[in-house]
């Protein structure tokens, strides 16, 4: 799939933000006054600037309030109807700490279960895709609410959870990148399957279907070298895991080190979510005779 600049922002950005309301919605950091107003302002800056990106991807935005109307089958619906929830919830709970230092609990609980439920259907959008095999995996949910707990957890200044949750998202990156590699193999999709021509015989490309490119080949086929996508995977893991982990563990406070922390975790998941998108293979590849991507290999290093 293309790794669209807009995308990729949306969902890193959103999924930050709405990880530090989850968090600031039971209490963590018990702030009101101004520095609520400092923590909600970011958390508020990530969410919605990350929606917004998104509208960039749009072939007519003016068209986005239709995308509300699906909520009972589509899951980009419902990643509208819950981001709009969550973020209205939490403006009122954010209302009450900034103005009034009190913190409604009930309501904040509800607003960080709304938060967690945009991120998962966001999730979900790719998960369930089944002509994307690399994506269609319990592992695309998982990690996609992982990295936004984690991650909003280290914006509000819980550095424990932070540290042993980005242990926790490394394992799962991990086991995403293991296992999906051959997945696309795995699931038997070929020339044969994507033309319907199986049952005459063994098919191959005699000329492409186009002269030119079309939305299709933009959109859903893209080819990353073998040996790039190792090397970023290792430059991914690095900055997303293992760095803010060593900065926490070397006393992340509220110095450097939570800075470093803050900006390699945020430029490491950057590299995950575009090789994320880079990766995936989409069926329709098939049909346009295009070399789909094959796993890394430690050899190829």
């Amino acid at each position: 799939m293309h790794p669209a600049p807009s995308v990729i922002l949306f969902s890193v950005l959103s999924g930050l933000g709405f990880g530090m309301l989850a968090w600031l919605g039971i209490g963590k950091p018990p702030v009101t006054g101004m520095s609520a107003f400092i923590f909600f302002f970011v958390a508020y800056a990530l969410s919605v600037g990350g929606l917004l990106s998104a509208t960039f991807h749009l072939g007519n935005p003016k068209n986005s309030l239709k995308a509300f109307s699906q909520w009972q089958t589509s899951w980009l619906s419902r990643e509208g109807c819950c981001a709009i929830a969550a973020l209205t919830v939490m403006g009122i709970y954010a209302a009450g700490a900034i103005f009034l230092e009190t913190h409604w609990m009930f309501l904040g609980a509800i607003g960080s279960i709304l938060s967690i439920g945009t991120v998962f259907t966001t999730s979900m959008i790719y998960a369930q895709l089944k002509t994307v095999p690399r994506w269609n995996h319990w592992t695309t949910p998982l990690l996609f609410v992982a990295l936004s707990i984690f991650g909003g957890a280290l914006m509000t200044g819980q550095v424990i959870v932070a540290m042993y949750g980005f242990v926790a998202v490394g394992l799962i990156q991990l086991v995403a990148w293991l296992t999906s590699d051959n997945r696309f193999t795995e699931r038997g999709s070929t020339l044969e399957t994507a033309t319907g021509l199986g049952s005459i015989g063994k098919v191959r490309m005699f000329e492409p279907p186009h002269t030119g490119t079309n939305y299709l080949l933009k959109e859903m086929v893209y080819v990353i070298g073998r040996k790039h996508a190792l090397k970023l995977r290792v430059i991914a893991m690095l900055l997303m895991v293992v760095i803010p982990v060593l900065m926490i563990a070397m006393g992340a406070g509220h110095d450097i080190k939570a800075v470093i922390a803050v900006l390699s975790h945020l430029v490491g998941v950057f590299a995950s979510r575009w090789l994320f998108f880079a990766e995936a293979e989409h069926v329709v590849g098939l049909y346009y005779g295009c070399l789909l991507y094959t796993s890394p290999s430690p050899r190829d290093s």
